[in-house]
């Protein structure tokens, strides 16, 4: 299994907003795609910003492609994530899950 993970900013004073879109948009995307297992947004509000982070997991670097394109490594984005985020990495980061126990 694969965890991939995005990192991205956005104002405070949208972060809600976005919040919604991401549960409304991203992660039904996600989710629609075959050999997606999982899919959780981590929020973490910082002074005038606030960070969000999307861990994805995947039975397999094929299945990614199938979501992400050609290169596993280069983030995707939305036409709407213009309105919220302050900027645009290029790339996610991707673990080998080694060890895991189920979550209650």
């Amino acid at each position: 299994m694969i965890c991939r993970m995005w990192h991205g900013v956005t104002p405070r004073s949208k972060a809600d907003d976005y919040t919604l879109f991401l549960e409304q948009r991203a992660i039904p995307d996600y989710r629609s795609v075959a050999g997606n297992l999982g899919a959780a947004v981590l929020r973490r509000d910082e002074g005038d910003v606030t960070h969000f982070m999307t861990v994805t997991h995947w039975q397999t670097e094929e299945h990614i492609h199938a979501f992400a394109g050609n290169d596993l490594l280069q983030a995707k984005y939305y036409p709407e994530d213009r309105e919220f985020l302050l900027e645009f990495e290029p790339q996610v980061r991707h673990f080998v899950v080694s060890a895991q126990a189920g979550m209650r």
